[in-house]
């Protein structure tokens, strides 16, 4: 970032806005939703500029500009329409100390103002560091219509009754409690008007410590296939919820930047050949964690339920009576063919699609895939390069195999992401000279083109 974020306290600070124009005035307004003391100084004010001043909501002065009158100011805007004469009041800003935010001249701006959307006291801002104001006021229209009206008097309610929940609540119901205001029947009390009777919902809760049920759950969330961006919306929820994350090896740290600061992360990768996780024990791990209270979330690369071994978690989960739900992730299969540029599957070319590993559950033994790679068929390949030699001397078996396609995506939607393609009997070598170990999906493509005729598989 060239830029820090950060919001000011303007409670009776005081600001000054150089100019008297149109400039002027829309600083003026943004500063008259705070609480600060605001001083305009020019010549001659416009007529909305003259009205708030005649109102006492502003001070007008019009006398020399000096340093002097910058000693004390929080904020400076220089806003007087002329590039010369902002630039001249910017210096003698700068020789008093002052931060200053020259309007259209992002080089002398100390603080560049952020399109803002106002909950008070929700404020979010979104900046783009000068280079894209187009593009920070089409966020701000989504995040306006994503937050409702009403919303900064719920977290103004939310504000006056901290402090008599924490008197009568531990930490943990604490966060339960705010968790059940925003996301559940206050919020949507509120929302529709009925400012009230939310607050005696509140009141009631924080009295008899009765809202939701406080138990552990677990969430098993698909990280998808490896870029932070690909999560789903939903799992970044989770993230934002859970008290105690369990993440696979390839998960990429980006996406645990999306949790709750304070929730505990516990690494339970399983390298190939390295079993210092086994499945039991992971499984034993959620339960005990469910069972405490909290609020778990096994994260997975790709789709939990597409060879993420989700199955035997959700039997455990299941046998022990902890509530558990599946919140899907892209899969890889769908992220490499999207990284190579081409679709899972086509019409009249491609209308089957085997999703399959490389792995037998004892070693990397080839499942019997090889008999559904008929014309018409692509199949996606996990976990197989280990197995890459066996499954080339199965493929060059086919009376097909000249016709046979193979596309290589390793590491797919990172930036180390590698794209290759080679026939059936390069197959092996091909990864070889690539470098490519591990993180792969391998599509085997026999198109319907081919003439239909019969596999022989050794």
């Amino acid at each position: 970032m060239k830029t820090f974020p950060m919001f000011l306290q303007m409670a009776g600070r005081r600001v000054v806005v150089v100019g008297g124009g149109e400039q002027a005035a829309q600083k003026t307004r943004l500063m008259l939703k705070t609480e600060a003391r605001i001083d305009v100084l020019a010549q001659a004010l416009e007529p909305e500029l003259q009205a708030l001043a005649e109102a006492g909501r502003i001070t007008h002065r019009a006398g020399p500009v000096s340093p002097a009158v910058f000693a004390d100011a929080a904020l400076v805007f220089v806003a007087t329409g002329c590039p010369g004469a902002d630039a001249a009041v910017h210096a003698l800003a700068k020789v008093a100390g002052a931060t200053v935010n020259v309007v259209d001249q992002p080089d002398l701006c100390d603080a560049i103002t952020p399109s803002i959307v106002d909950r008070a006291p929700v404020v979010v801002a979104i900046g783009t560091e000068g280079t894209a104001p187009v593009l920070a006021r089409q966020i701000k229209t989504r995040m306006e219509q994503l937050l409702e009206p009403r919303l900064g008097d719920l977290a103004a309610l939310a504000g006056r009754l901290r402090g008599v929940a924490a008197q009568r609540l531990g930490p943990r119901d604490r966060r339960d409690l705010w968790r059940w205001v925003f996301n559940d029947a206050p919020r949507a009390v509120h929302a529709r008007g009925s400012e009230r009777e939310a607050a005696q919902l509140i009141k009631d809760a924080i009295e008899t410590g009765h809202f939701a049920e406080a138990q552990g759950s677990v969430a098993l969330v698909g990280a998808g296939p490896g870029s932070a961006d690909l999560i789903t919306l939903r799992g970044v929820q989770r993230l934002q919820e859970a008290d105690v994350i369990y993440y696979d090896r390839l998960v990429d740290p980006a996406i645990l930047d999306l949790a709750r600061r304070d929730a505990e992360r516990v690494y339970v990768g399983k390298a190939p050949g390295c079993h210092a996780w086994p499945q039991d024990r992971i499984s034993a791990m959620l339960v005990a964690a469910a069972r405490r209270g909290q609020r778990v979330v096994r994260l997975k690369c790709g789709d939990p339920g597409i060879f993420g071994r989700a199955a035997e978690e959700l039997s455990a989960l299941r046998r022990a009576d902890i509530p558990v739900e599946i919140v899907p992730g892209i899969t890889s299969a769908a992220a490499a063919s999207a990284a190579a540029g081409e679709v899972l599957t086509e019409r009249g070319v491609v209308d089957t699609l085997v999703l399959a590993t490389g792995h037998s559950q004892v070693g990397p033994e080839v499942p019997d895939w090889m008999d559904q790679l008929r014309p018409g068929t692509r199949v996606a390949l996990y976990m197989a390069v280990t197995a890459a030699a066996e499954v080339s001397a199965r493929l060059m078996n086919s009376q097909h195999r000249d016709s046979i396609a193979i596309t290589v995506v390793a590491n797919a939607q990172r930036p180390d992401q590698q794209v290759v393609t080679c026939g059936p009997a390069d197959l092996a070598e091909t990864l070889d000279r690539h470098g490519i170990r591990n993180t792969a999906i391998i599509f085997v493509t026999l198109a319907k083109s081919v003439a239909v005729q019969t596999l022989r598989i050794a």
